[in-house]
Parts: C-alpha cells; sequence; structure tokens
C-alpha cells in the first residue's frame, strides 16, 4: 500500500464529533444521584487559618458535607520533577498554613451547584493575615517574609551546571554584552476549564478528569488515598485543551474524589472562570540576568545566565525544573566555546508555577535572542550573519552542547535563510516605526529515556506502550496511553497504523483516555511525545503485526514471506495476482488458531513498549514585521513567518495548526497576557489574550530531517510555535526602535509598559 497516509493532509477524525457537540467532556458527564462541589479558597495571600467554623453551613439544606483541614489532614500530592537539592517535595491536599491567594481551605457539598456556593459563604474563617511577599528577587532580600521559616529562607533551589570556567571566558572576552530580561507571569487558557466527576463505590474510585494524563493521575490519587492501583480508574475521553495546566492532579481535584469517597455518591466540580487565575498553575515568570561574550571576529566565545525562578507558594508538581530545561536550551542552535547556568528557584505568595506549552524554552530564546541581537548592533553586524556565523552547521549533527544536550538532525542555518526570505517589512507612511525580527531555536522533544528521568530527578518513566490488534474482520484497534487534547494525536496514530499494517484508515480504531483499557503511560501527552514515543511504540508494533501476517501468508501460500505484497486488504505473491489470501482470511486464522506455522501463537495482537533512546530535536527560526506607535506604546504585529522541522509529518495539515496555534499563545506572551499582583499578593483578574485583531495571517513553511532515533523519523511539533515569538517581536520592536534597542528587555510588551520606555528615551511626549 506504501505511505498512502503518512505524510498526507487527513482530515482530522476528531473533528466530527468535536464540532457538533458530541465531545466527550468532563461537563458531560451526568451520573445517577450526583452532587455538587464548591471549592473554599483563602482570601489572603499569607497567613494561618485560625479555624474554620461550618455548623452554619452545614444546615443548610441540601448541603451534604464540608471537607475542612482536619478531614483532610496528612493528604499530600508529590512534586514529579525536582530541581537538584530541591527542599520540598510534596505539598498538602488542604493546609492550614496559607500561601496564596486562592489556596483551598475547604470544600461544601450539595444537592445542586447554587446551594453548595451559598453555603460556601456562611463558612467562617479565622484568619491571621502575615505580610506577603510579590517577585522572586524582593523574595531574596534581607527583610523578605519568610513562606518556610524552618527553611531560613526562601530559595528552594540553587544549582549550577555547564563549563567551571565560564565567567572567566566571560571576563576576558574582547566583547560583552550584559542585560536582565523578566518574563512575565502567563497562564494556560484551555477552552475547557479543569474539572472532575468522581464516584466511589464497592472500594473502586472512578474518576471523570480533563487532563493531558489519566495514568498520572490515578497513580498519584490511589497513592493519596491508599487505595490499591487497580481500583482506582481514571477517564479522560475529550480534553478540550491542556497546554501543561492539565498534566497533573491538583489538591482541589484530590478534594472532590476525597468528597465522593466519603458520600459514596458522585461529586462534580468545573474550575470557575473567575478561579483560573488564582487556581490553575500559572508559567513562564523569571529573571535573567544573561552576559554574552564574543571576539573580535564576532565568534560567540561565551554565555553565562543568572537564572532566577518564582515558584509560587511551593514546588508543584514539576518543581523548579521548568527553570532548568531554560538553563539546558540556552545556548539554542549555536556554537559556544564556554557555557554556564546558575538556577534558583523562590518562593514567593503567589499561586504556585507549573508547566505551560514550551515549558522553559520560550523563556531560553528571548534571554538568547535579544542578546544577540544587542550584540550585533553594537558591533556593527548583521543580525542575521551573526546568527549564521556561530550555527552549529547540519554536517556537524549529531553533537552534544556544553549544556549536555545531543543534538540529533537538522540544517539550522537553511531554516534561518528560509525565514529571511519569506520576512517582509509592511510599507506605510502612518507615522509608526517599524522593524522585522528574528529569532531561532532547538526545540527538546520527545521526553525519555526513563532511565535518563531518573537521573534528574524525575519520579515517572519515559517510555510508551502501544496495544495494536487485528480483529477477526479486519479492523484494526489501537490502544495507546496518550491523550487527545486537541492535537489531532487520534488522526495520526490511525494514519501511522493504516500504512503500517496496511489498512484502510476507515478501519483503524483508536482507544486513548481511559486507565482500564489502555496500556500504562506514566508521562501522558505532554513535552511535544505523543507522537514521537506514543508513535515510535505504534510504528515497531505494526512492523511486528504486519510481520505475523506475511508469516501466515506465507505458510498458507507456500511461499517466501520476501516474495508477499500487502496491498488491497489482501496478501499475494508478487507477480501473480491470482495467489492470493485475504487479511480476513488471515485474521480468521489467527483467533482461531487454524494453519498457522508450527510454533506461532494464535491471535493478531502486539504489545509493544518504546524507551526512546534519548530526546529528538526539533528546530525552527522565526520572524516577526511589527508597526509601534510611539504615541500611544502600541505594538501591531503585521505578519509573522515560521520555519520549522519536526522531522517525519505524519499530517502536515495538523503540524501547521499546531504551530499557528502556539505562535498565537507566543503573541500574547510578547505583547499582552500576564498576572499581575498587588503588593498584598492578590492577582489582578484582567487577564488580556490576543485575538483576531492581534494574531496576524501566520505563514508557516516545513522541513523534514527525520530523527535517526524515532522509529519513523518524527520529531515533536505541539510547542515550537510558542517559542519564538516572545523573542522575534521583542527583537522587531527593538530594530523599529534602535534609540531605546538596549531597553527592551522585558515582556509582556504592553502599551503601557513600552510607553514608558519611550517616554524615557525621549521618543513619546509626556
Amino acid at each position: 500500500m506504501g505511505d498512502a497516509y503518512v505524510g498526507a493532509r487527513t482530515p482530522r477524525r476528531e473533528d466530527a464529533r468535536l464540532l457538533t457537540g458530541k465531545g466527550r467532556y468532563v461537563g458531560g458527564v451526568s451520573l445517577p444521584g450526583m452532587t455538587h462541589a464548591y471549592v473554599v479558597r483563602s482570601p489572603i495571600a499569607h497567613g494561618h487559618l485560625l479555624g474554620c467554623d461550618a455548623k452554619a453551613a452545614e444546615a443548610v439544606e441540601g448541603v451534604l458535607d464540608v471537607i475542612t483541614h482536619a478531614e483532610a489532614a496528612g493528604l499530600a500530592l508529590p512534586c514529579v520533577s525536582m530541581m537538584p537539592g530541591q527542599r520540598l517535595t510534596s505539598y498538602p491536599v488542604l493546609d492550614d498554613t496559607i500561601r496564596y491567594a486562592g489556596q483551598p481551605l475547604a470544600v461544601v457539598v450539595a444537592r445542586t451547584a447554587a446551594t453548595a456556593r451559598d453555603a460556601a459563604d456562611l463558612l467562617d474563617l479565622q484568619l491571621d493575615e502575615l505580610p506577603a511577599v510579590v517577585g522572586a528577587e524582593r523574595a531574596l532580600t534581607a527583610d523578605a517574609p519568610l513562606l518556610y521559616p524552618e527553611l531560613g529562607g526562601n530559595v528552594i533551589s540553587d544549582f549550577s551546571m555547564g563549563d567551571d570556567d565560564c565567567l572567566a571566558a566571560v571576563e576576558g572576552a574582547e566583547h560583552l554584552v550584559e542585560m536582565t530580561f523578566r518574563t512575565g507571569r502567563v497562564s494556560p487558557y484551555p477552552l475547557e476549564p479543569r474539572g472532575v466527576v468522581a464516584s466511589y463505590a464497592d472500594e473502586e474510585l472512578t474518576v471523570h478528569i480533563s487532563s493531558q494524563a489519566p495514568h498520572h493521575v490515578r497513580e498519584h490519587l490511589a497513592n493519596v488515598f491508599g487505595l490499591v492501583h487497580g481500583r482506582v480508574r481514571v477517564i479522560s475521553r475529550d480534553t478540550g485543551g491542556g497546554f501543561g495546566g492539565k498534566e497533573h492532579v491538583y489538591p482541589d481535584e484530590a478534594l472532590v474524589c476525597l468528597a465522593a469517597m466519603r458520600a459514596g455518591r458522585p461529586v462534580c466540580w468545573s474550575e470557575s472562570p473567575g478561579d483560573r487565575v488564582f487556581a490553575t498553575l500559572p508559567a513562564r515568570q523569571a529573571v535573567h540576568r544573561g552576559r554574552l561574550a564574543l571576539d573580535g571576529d564576532g565568534r560567540f566565545v561565551a554565555m553565562y545566565v543568572d537564572v532566577l525562578g518564582d515558584l509560587g507558594a511551593h514546588p508543584s508538581n514539576v518543581g523548579g525544573s521548568t527553570f532548568g530545561v531554560t538553563a539546558t536550551l540556552l545556548p539554542g542552535p549555536y556554537r559556544f566555546e564556554r557555557f554556564a547556568a546558575r538556577v534558583r528557584g523562590v518562593v514567593t505568595t503567589t499561586t504556585p508555577t507549573g508547566s505551560y506549552r514550551g515549558f522553559g524554552q520560550p523563556e531560553a530564546a528571548l534571554t538568547r535572542e535579544r542578546l544577540i541581537d544587542e550584540a550585533a548592533r553594537r558591533l556593527g553586524l548583521d543580525r542575521v550573519e551573526l546568527r549564521l556565523r556561530n550555527m552549529i552547521r547540519p554536517e556537524e549533527l549529531p553533537c552534544t552542547t556544553r549544556a549536555f544536550q545531543t543534538y540529533d538532525s537538522g540544517d539550522y542555518p537553511r531554516a534561518l535563510r528560509t525565514v529571511c526570505d519569506l520576512a517582509r517589512p509592511v510599507a506605510k507612511d502612518d507615522g509608526r516605526r517599524r522593524g522585522v525580527g528574528y529569532s531561532c531555536h532547538v526545540e527538546s522533544t520527545g521526553l525519555g529515556p526513563s532511565m535518563d528521568l531518573k537521573a534528574i530527578g524525575m519520579l515517572v518513566g519515559g517510555y510508551e506502550a502501544v496495544v495494536l490488534r487485528m480483529d477477526q474482520d479486519a479492523s484494526v484497534v489501537v490502544s495507546s496511553g496518550v491523550v487527545s487534547i486537541g492535537q489531532g494525536i487520534e488522526t495520526a496514530l490511525a494514519q501511522l497504523a493504516a500504512d503500517r499494517v496496511g489498512v484502510p484508515i476507515e478501519r483503524v480504531r483508536v482507544v486513548l483516555g481511559d486507565t482500564a483499557a489502555t496500556p500504562y503511560s506514566s508521562v501522558g501527552s505532554i513535552a511535544s511525545r505523543s507522537l514521537v514515543v506514543g508513535g515510535g511504540a505504534l510504528t515497531r508494533a505494526a512492523e511486528r503485526l504486519r510481520g505475523k501476517l506475511l508469516a501466515i501468508a506465507a505458510h498458507r501460500l507456500e511461499a517466501a514471506a520476501d516474495d508477499l505484497e500487502l496491498a488491497d486488504g489482501a496478501v499475494r505473491v508478487k507477480g501473480d495476482p491470482r495467489a492470493l489470501v485475504t487479511l480476513q482470511e488471515l485474521a480468521i486464522s489467527a483467533w482461531r488458531g487454524w494453519d498457522l506455522p508450527e510454533g506461532m501463537e494464535p491471535g493478531l495482537e502486539e504489545r509493544v513498549s518504546y524507551d526512546p533512546k534519548g530526546y529528538t530535536f526539533a528546530y525552527g527560526a522565526h520572524a516577526a514585521a511589527v508597526a509601534v506607535d510611539t504615541e500611544t506604546g502600541a505594538v501591531e504585529v503585521e505578519g509573522y513567518w515560521v520555519v520549522n522541522d519536526a522531522g517525519v509529518l505524519v499530517n502536515p495539515a495538523v503540524v501547521e495548526g499546531q504551530i499557528r496555534g502556539g505562535v498565537a499563545q507566543g503573541i500574547g506572551e510578547a505583547l499582552t497576557e500576564e498576572i499581575v499582583y498587588t503588593d498584598d499578593g492578590q492577582p489582578i483578574t484582567d487577564y488580556l489574550l490576543p485575538t483576531t485583531r492581534e494574531v496576524p495571517d501566520i505563514e508557516v513553511v516545513m522541513l523534514e530531517t527525520p530523527s535517526p532515533l524515532t522509529p519513523g523519523g518524527m520529531k515533536g511539533a505541539g510547542e515550537a510555535g510558542t517559542i519564538g515569538p516572545p523573542a522575534a517581536v521583542a527583537n522587531a520592536v527593538a530594530a523599529a526602535l534602535p534609540e531605546i534597542a538596549d531597553r527592551i528587555t522585558d515582556v509582556p510588551l504592553t502599551p503601557a509598559a513600552l510607553w514608558s520606555l519611550l517616554r524615557d528615551g525621549g521618543l513619546s511626549a509626556t
């Protein structure tokens, strides 16, 4: 059959149900006797809960239960991914020490959602408020309030990586560019909010949840409540966007499960839109002090970056590993003689930070690419030529960077040259300043292998398993531990199975998102790995299944397997179209144990685990054209171009859609999105997502350099779009405003922030 589907723009099979209101979301789950939970959250950022009088709430008609700290004492969730030397490794489900506004303090369960909400207002919370500390730099000061006094400070982890003599190389270089960058706190904003429907019967807990990693959730819930893992079932059929924020179980979600166990009847809960800023883990907030050293010929001698990351109230499921990933990807696609980074994770009285699409990589790109642009400006060099002069060439791959990342394959200069040929500034005489900015990156995808993850402190495995079965009617079922979060994985897996087994795609069914029906996945759909690792497992399983079909056919046709071909629903002898046996006949024989080669087991089912040898490294080059209004500070992105290489493209349309969506999120991070806190730790809930007005048409060009590591040659693509925009947009603004280019360091570049820079630089009227 050949590659009839791999590489084709096959329409997404998920869309038929998602676009017609038939999506299988948590909000659509309705169970007999279902009750409703409301999570009571702290109104203060720091202090102690001295008491919680629930008598008035419990007296309300329809209220079934009130869970306070006393009922959840001792229940804690683990940090799954940790920084070296991390001093906090778990966090309680309910705590009487308050460390952020919005922290769960209690749960009210009632027959209706309105009753639960009204009764929650009757809880008498006795609070002892303490001073807040907002911002990682403030948390380091000598007089900063301590979130964990027993630790003696707010630094939870402090480690270094790279070359010991890097700072000496920086100080001895002919040219040095030093800048400090700040990245704002941004929030995942999926269309489907976090939600749970939990039921408990016959000592079995069944949880419907909007999740990127249902097996991960099952493992943690079982451990938290002391349940046998086989008595916990987690179902996550369709997840309406995750973006990293749904890759683990939250304290409030665990509390809903506890409520179901106490009530003996189903309990449902959904995060309200107003709670998202308080409760769903944000990300990105960090301060980077970066130093780039160059020689007289513009060669990169060394780069040193001090990464100061804001953990929020405690290390969440990922701890501060995001900041560690930032450090490892800071070199990007360039050669450095020396590189080093210091990484610190600091607690503040704000919502704990966690995973978000890109996982530390946009921050790395912003720092590196702005340093390069500023170096070019100060040295009078062309910024593209400076990049090309220092880029790793394709013949140098594979290679290991100074940050210990082994890049597998690619042509980084080609991507940059291609995007430069595409990018065109808009020519208008409307009084606005215009510029084009570039950014390049190498993207870490396909999280694994398992032992490497153990070595860096991750409490997960990096492999994926697939069960591939051909039934007696020659239809095929794929069961995988990865899940559908809107990324098109259901379609991509079906394409792989159809091609590799040799059946029409209409005959392939994909089963995802149910721990009772899918093989174990301790990681799930995160880190641009679903198709790399899950698809790698499927590719190997399909090879085995196809080999078994050919072996049975060879036995039946009395021919050598090498003389057979599989096409049009049958296996035939090459050159003799009459000598054939249909796939259905082969499947029936296999399942009935008829006429099989000696020693072959009956059945047509293959279970394969694929543990990757290493990460696959995708890469890209971005360009943004902007117009800046110097009177208001408003920035308009007028054009955007992306050249990306994600290895073999199973479905180019899906990949391009992923990249465009990621770019939209990245533009939001660059210009509008930020959670800002008042000095007393209260988040300002105005959160400005980019709209069609802020996001221009995005031109995407795909390159294809197969990964030598992955069966099938795929690399990840889910996060690629988010990595480049903050750097590309900031570089474009700097190009439009050369007078203040060295001050373009922080994102988002809101009109107010940029207007202040323009005013201070004498470019705008006061």
